[in-house]
């Protein structure tokens, strides 16, 4: 009789046994390829979102002594020999080595002016760039699109008594207010914003910009290295990195990671000692068998590859409904956290193979005890139990 075969009827006549061997491995994996997968599928969407989430470099000029701030950010003052950057240099970002790492750029000139007999901070923006990396702004109607359109904060929407759809003069010009903007808590709430080519014309400052804000957040990216490419690029800009967001966010996301794989090693622990158990207490049972099968001329590495091979026939069959019992739990399981958010499950062949691998590595190194266990049994101590 071919060794195969008589792990192949072993594995029949103990379908009891072999069964909850089976779903401990599948539990298993099916656990570790959940959390995988949901891993590899949220970690896209935090990455996508982080990458527009805010700016994380800072473009200013080369000056001291700005009276004007924005978000804590000394911005620039109304002096003569007020440096500005030129709008026109930015384009030079689009040739730095890590330029793929740029998610958006987002221009802005500032200046005070008159509106309504107050003093007000204008600010021109591109505003599908400024939304791009402003995702938690909400607006009370439609963002400006044409050239007259403009936008307020709320509490310049408060003070001016504008809502939207009233018309607004400044410099002469006539305006309307599209949108208003929701409470920041911010300095945005005090801001009105234009097109940024309008704002030029009004403060006149013709393809000048006071500060560029870049959003290149995602999980790898060197932001120090980018800082200094941007900084060889434009010698006469102040280039920044706000450390504490960056590093804050790429530690979240390494913690999520980080959460993730160790929950998979407590399940990996926990399924070899579920098969070192079963086939330990599968050995002992079949004392007698053993003994006769080496009685009758069977050798040790016989026996040990009867065992290993019951092991392994289980952890591919484990390993094969465990991926599709894991990808089936990811996918129930990812509306919940994506916080109804549209996330994509990824499918990952790595993680087929990886749960095959896997599932088979831990059936046999788990079952080389219990196997060196039977190979060494004496057969004439085995026969006296018949």
């Amino acid at each position: 009789m071919k060794l195969h075969n008589i792990s192949f009827n072993n594995l029949r006549r103990r379908k009891a046994k072999m069964a909850f061997l089976t779903t401990g491995l599948v539990v298993g994996i099916a656990t570790i390829v959940t959390l995988v997968t949901l891993t590899k599928s949220m970690s896209g969407d935090i990455e996508r979102k982080m990458d527009e989430f805010g700016a994380n470099i800072l473009i200013t000029p080369q000056q001291n002594g700005l009276a004007m701030n924005y978000g804590g950010i000394s911005l620039g003052g109304v002096t003569f020999d007020q440096q500005e950057l030129l709008e026109s240099d930015l384009e030079r970002l689009d040739t730095i080595k890590n330029r793929q790492n740029i998610s958006a750029v987002a221009p802005k000139v500032l200046g005070g002016v008159q509106v309504a007999g107050r003093q007000v901070l204008l600010i021109g923006v591109n505003f599908d760039k400024e939304l791009k990396i402003k995702q938690w702004w909400k607006l009370f109607g439609e963002a400006p699109k044409a050239a007259h359109e403009l936008m307020l904060g709320s509490e310049a929407a408060r003070v001016l008594n504008i809502m939207t759809g009233d018309p607004l003069e400044i410099k002469g010009e006539r305006f309307t207010v599209t949108a208003i903007l929701d409470q920041t808590g911010s300095q945005d709430d005090s801001l009105v914003f234009a097109q940024l080519g309008v704002a030029q014309q009004l403060l006149n400052k013709q393809g000048l910009v006071n500060l560029v804000e870049v959003a290149a957040l995602c999980s790898g990216c060197p932001i120090g290295e980018m800082v200094l490419q941007i900084a060889e690029k434009l010698p006469g800009a102040k280039v920044s990195a706000i450390q504490q967001v960056v590093e804050g966010r790429l530690k979240a996301l390494d913690q999520f990671r980080r959460f993730s794989y160790a929950m998979a090693g407590v399940v990996v622990f926990i399924g070899s000692l579920i098969v070192f158990v079963t086939m330990m207490g599968s050995v002992n049972e079949r004392t007698t068998e053993i003994g006769v099968f080496r009685a009758i001329g069977f050798r040790k590495s016989h026996i040990m590859r009867i065992i290993l091979l019951e092991a392994a026939v289980v952890g591919l069959l484990a390993g094969f409904l465990g991926y599709w019992a894991g990808m089936a739990g990811a996918k129930l399981a990812l509306p919940f956290m994506s916080d109804g958010n549209q996330v994509q499950l990824v499918w990952d062949g790595l993680v087929a193979f990886g749960s095959l691998g896997l599932s088979l590595s831990l059936a046999i190194l788990a079952s080389l005890y219990p196997a060196l266990h039977a190979s060494k049994m004496d057969p004439t101590e085995a026969l006296r139990a018949l």
